[in-house]
């Protein structure tokens, strides 16, 4: 499993299904270069427990990510199909209808290959036939991308353990927060919160002061 905080987003063109409902061709991250930051995140599979608690809680705090101009995108490689199903089901039902943002459908797995979250890979047995070494679904992972293109964040759960919207959003404000004013974000750092200064002596003072 690759790290990639500090480098470039790794692209991607794919079908995916936005506004509840609309089928995209060709979907990039890539339209948001220079302009908006990106919360882009996977789950493992359609239509299962734990995922659409995920992405009805992204969806209800989704006003949030966008008064800070951040895109939010989710990926599974469950098909385009399959996503627009599942979001014509009532929440009730288990269903995720009333999500809005884009989900991606990475139905080759390469997207989820390529940001090292696809759960097993692929290899030859002792007969030369093709096998699986996992379920080839993709972990919970989540990645914080800047205007550049570029991984300031992310993280990888397995498949039983949801993710806290609340600091995805605590680290949009830190990174957002370093970019507007040159200060480093200590630890439990919240919005408005006091920073410091990434010098010996702005640690100190902090520390001092705290």
């Amino acid at each position: 499993m690759s790290v990639l905080t500090g480098k470039n987003a790794p692209s991607f063109s794919a079908n995916a299904v936005a506004n509840g409902g609309e089928v995209i061709e060709g979907f990039s991250l890539d339209q948001y270069k220079g302009k908006n930051h990106v919360l882009f995140f996977f789950y493992p599979k359609d239509f299962t427990f734990v995922c659409p608690t995920e992405l009805h809680a992204f969806q209800s705090r989704l006003a949030d990510f966008e008064a800070r101009g951040v895109k939010v995108v989710a990926c599974s490689t469950d098909t385009a199909e399959s996503h627009w199903g599942w979001l014509q089901m009532p929440k009730k039902q288990g269903g995720i209808e009333g999500v809005k943002y884009p989900i991606v459908a990475d139905t080759t797995k390469t997207i989820s290959a390529n940001y090292g979250v696809l759960a097993g890979d692929y290899d030859i047995d002792e007969e030369g036939m093709l096998i699986a070494t996992g379920p080839m679904i993709a972990y919970r992972g989540l990645f914080l991308i800047d205007k550049n293109g570029v991984v300031q964040h992310q993280i990888v759960n397995n498949f039983p353990l949801g993710r806290s919207v609340d600091e995805a959003l605590r680290m949009v404000d830190a990174l957002q927060h370093f970019e507007e004013y040159g200060e480093v974000c200590p630890a439990n750092w919240i919005k408005g919160d006091e920073a410091m200064k990434d010098t010996h002596e702005g640690v100190a003072d902090y520390l001092t002061a705290h």
